[in-house]
């Protein structure tokens, strides 16, 4: 099961990075767990600078943008 979780204090475009991961994961048939990590000291522990950012199984795979529904799909592949 991957674990995706959305780094970010709550704004739109962590919302929007949220729905577009959830949309990805859906598309690709993953097994997936979907967690947003909103306390600061947490985003700061992954050496995030920018939010939103998303994190796959404990890798930080963007941050400071949302990305597309089709790269989406490549990170979470």
């Amino acid at each position: 099961m991957k674990k995706i979780q959305i780094l970010g204090t709550g704004c739109a475009k962590c919302q929007k990075l949220a729905a577009v991961a959830d949309e990805a994961a859906k598309a690709l048939g993953l097994a997936y767990e979907l967690e947003k990590v909103t306390a600061l000291e947490r985003i700061a522990g992954f050496g995030v600078m920018f939010t939103p950012a998303l994190v796959v199984d404990g890798t930080v795979k963007v941050a400071g943008k949302v990305p597309s529904l089709e790269e989406m799909k490549k990170l979470l592949a």
